[in-house]
This record gives structure tokens, sequence and C-alpha cells, in this order.
């Protein structure tokens, strides 16, 4: 069973508190590498990296020396540095390493040692592969029983919200906007044809790192490379679908449209799923952490009398997540005569307050 990163970072850190090494089976470029690197800026550890499919048995127990008729080997500095310090140990690419390496990393999964040279007790071990359920889209090695044995194998396959979330404060707003109202051009999910080019998590955040530099996505931007350089990072039907995202974004349904300005008409042929990306959007930029102006509950509430009722739940939720006094005053706001209170009532009980006085 696939589960979500916001899942496995909670379980993930449990697997290491009893030094148990943790291995990582998904897609490429969904994030492996960045959640093993997240957990351990959230344990204060450092990461020492290795690609397993660049070693050979040498770089992985080092090389040999004599003292008299004994041999013994010397610990590569990588494997020195988790023996000396606890860090974290990630293996990437273990499927695609050598029939050697990946035995001689049984010693290391199984006793946590390798050659007589033992890991520091609190170093813990990472490894990432592209093997498992999608494991034929790729040029990998089968991880066999006693293998996998060794590892707790945890298969992820993330959501939209994952990169949702991580991306909000790392990649261009236009960007972010543009993948939240177009989710199907996040990444590919089916098989891959040979030699085409693809979106992924991944090459969306380079594709902003590039167009960050060439100051692409400001305003008054010349747009001219925009398509070109698209397509050489996320394919040409994602480049297709964002180069016309972005010259069509002026006409794009602002936060501040709503709370600043008012213009709730601007929503009028909004569907179910234009609504959701607004209050996703308020989600991401953590609107209701501070206390809003009297004028911007009003706005928000006369835009919540007229979103459908799956969206005012999860506005309502949004909103319970941030600060307590917008709740208190949201809940207390009139709009046309209609108390929000009474039209939470309705969208949780499916009934009218009117029809229950009657």
């Amino acid at each position: 069973m696939a589960i979500d990163f916001a899942t496995f970072v909670k379980v993930a850190p449990h697997v290491a508190a009893v030094r148990k090494p943790v291995l990582i089976r998904g897609r490429h470029g969904v994030g492996k590498s960045e959640v093993v690197y997240q957990i351990a800026a959230a344990l204060g550890m450092p990461v020492v990296e290795r690609r397993a499919s660049q070693m050979t048995e040498g770089d992985l127990v080092g090389l040999p020396s004599t003292d008299g008729n004994v041999t013994s080997f010397n610990p590569p500095d990588w494997f020195k540095t988790a023996c000396d310090n606890p860090v974290v140990l990630f293996l990437d690419e273990v499927d695609r390493a050598t029939i050697e390496v990946r035995q001689g990393i049984f010693e290391l999964t199984d006793s946590r040692k390798l050659n007589g040279h033992i890991l520091d007790k609190d170093t813990l071990i990472f490894a990432a592969v592209n093997g498992g359920e999608h494991g034929d889209q790729y040029q990998v090695g089968e991880m066999d029983p006693a293998e996998l044995d060794r590892w707790t194998v945890f298969d992820v396959e993330p959501t939209s919200e994952d990169w949702l979330t991580w991306a909000k404060d790392k990649v261009d707003g236009v960007l972010w906007d543009f993948i939240n109202q177009n989710r199907n051009h996040l990444e590919h999910t089916g098989d891959f044809e040979p030699n085409k080019v693809y979106p992924s998590r991944r090459s969306w955040v380079r594709m902003n790192e590039c167009f960050a530099q060439a100051s692409l996505l400001v305003e008054d931007a010349d747009t001219s490379l925009m398509f070109p350089l698209a397509t050489g990072f996320v394919g040409f039907e994602a480049a297709v679908s964002f180069k016309d995202f972005v010259d069509n974004y002026e006409r794009q349904v602002t936060i501040e449209n709503i709370l600043d300005e008012g213009k709730i008409h601007l929503t009028d042929r909004f569907g179910i799923n234009d609504h959701n990306a607004i209050v996703e959007k308020m989600e991401a930029k953590d609107i209701f952490t501070a206390p809003l102006s009297e004028e911007r509950v009003e706005n928000l509430a006369r835009y919540f009398m007229v979103v459908p009722s799956e969206v005012g739940m999860k506005l309502w939720t949004v909103l319970g997540q941030g600060d307590n006094a917008n709740v208190i005053t949201f809940h207390g706001t009139i709009v046309d005569g209609k108390s929000i209170s009474n039209h939470l009532v309705e969208l949780m009980t499916g009934k009218s307050t009117e029809d229950e006085e009657e």
C-alpha cells in the first residue's frame, strides 16, 4: 500500500527512533531525496549522501592495508563520518547498484557495520529506489525478499497537496497557481514513451529556478522565451498550458479581489474547482494566521455565502486553523440579513434554519 508524504514524515521517524533502515520506493522526481533532507533537518542532523549506482565494491568497503600478516580495510571518508558522528546516511539509487555493492549493503542494514567499522549509535540509514510497483518503467534491478527484509519499506505516492504545501514558499506564485488549478500537469502518471519529455515535481522546480533567473514571471516581462524554455523542462503539452495560463493570468481572480476589493461577482461563473483553487490559495498564503480587518471579514463572509457547500466547509476548516479571533468575528457576521452561524448550520445539516423554526 502506497502512502503520501504527509503520512511518511509522521511514520518514518518512529522507524528511525529504533535505528532501523528506511527504504523509500517511488517514481522519479516526486521528492524522495527532498523528504529525507526534510526529516534530517527536523532532527537537526546532517546528511551524508552517496549514489549507490556510482559505487564499486571498493567504494563501499574501503581499501585494504596490511600490518605484518594482517589485512584490514580502511573505511571511505563518508562511512568514517557516519561512524564517528550521528548523521543521516542516505544511499540513493540502491536498486541501480551492482550486485556486489548491494550485497555489501546487507551487512550495513543488518548489523549497522561494515568490515568491523560500526556506525555511530545515533546514525540513521535511509535509501531511495525507483523499483517496486513502477519498476518496469525503469532500468533497475529487482530486490529479492532477503534484501528487502533488511529494510523497512515504504512505497510513496505523493498527493498534489504534498507538493503544493511544500512549494508554497519555494516557487513563484504564478507557477504555484498554475499547478493548483491544473494538477494533471504536475507530473505524468501513466506509461512513458521513450525519449519524450514529461513533467515531474522536480522539473517544475528546476524550471522555476530558470524562470526566476531570467525574470520571466515578473510584471511586463518579455515572455517570448517562456514556451521554448518550458518545453525543455516539462514537455510540450504542459508548456502549452502554462504559457496560456500566464498570458491570461491578469484575468485570474485573486485573494485581494475577494478580501480587499469585495469583488465577489468575479466568481459568478466559477465551478467548484475554481472556488477550491481560491480557498487553497488562501491556505497556502496563510491569510488567516493574523487578525483580519473588519472589511476583510465582511468580504470573506459575503464570499462564503456564495460558494458550494463542499467549498464552504473547506473554507471554514482553513479559517479555523488560523487566528481564533477571526473565527469568532466571522461566526458572528451577518450578510444581507442572514448570519454566518445559521448558514454554517445549513451547510453541516443540509437543512434550513427557517425550516426548523416552522
